[in-house]
């Protein structure tokens, strides 16, 4: 996957409470298993009227924030069903970066195994980045895993937690696999001693 290190990017304001992985993607797209192609399905429910057409007052489909690459939530932001078909819509319409006072657990996990920054902070705090963020074009935001800081347009930092090894696996980019082939050659020098001592396995 690819490395989370600094993130300078638009970020969208979505307010809501208990957004649950059935309204991030409907259940209708998840017969794929591919990680790409999900991005236009991103909130489907919301963002399209039964004709398909855009719903213009989704924050999403307003001008400003059509490339928003960060998403600053309301509580219990990914609650619902396990589904990792969440963070790969999110991912694939650009989002690297959710911002919320808390996250169901599952959907938190699954963020940082598919390369998204999922940061918890109080509400004040995430208040106070909703505020940015509904600035439209301007709301742009600069999120700093190394250092684990957020700055605001007015040049305001706000620090963030996050768990040593997932900080290191997402600034080195690594997934489950990724972290696998890291141990590539011991790995190999174990399979090759064992077929010497057990060669009829």
């Amino acid at each position: 996957m690819d490395k989370f290190t600094k993130l300078t990017g638009i970020a969208a304001p979505m307010p809501l409470i208990n957004v649950d992985t059935d309204m991030i993607i409907p259940k209708q797209f998840l017969k794929t298993i591919k990680r790409s192609g999900l991005g236009v399905n991103l909130f489907d429910e919301m963002r399209y009227d039964g004709d398909g057409n855009e719903i213009p007052d989704f924050v999403l489909n307003k001008p400003a924030y059509r490339n928003a690459e960060i998403l600053v939530a309301g509580d219990n932001f990914g609650c619902g069903s396990s589904r990792e078909h969440a963070p790969w819509a999110l991912l694939d319409f650009g989002i690297r970066c959710v911002i919320a006072p808390s996250f169901a657990d599952i959907f938190f996990n699954n963020c940082f195994k598919n390369g998204i920054l999922p940061i918890v902070l109080p509400q004040e705090e995430v208040d106070k980045l909703m505020d940015d963020a509904e600035r439209g074009a301007n709301a742009t935001l600069t999120v700093d895993l190394e250092n684990q800081t957020i700055s605001g347009p007015d040049g305001g930092t706000i620090s963030f937690e996050v768990d040593a090894f997932r900080k290191h696996c997402l600034l080195n980019g690594l997934d489950d696999i990724g972290l696998t082939m890291e141990k590539s050659a011991s790995i190999k020098a174990f399979e090759t001693k064992a077929a010497q001592d057990r060669p009829w396995v």
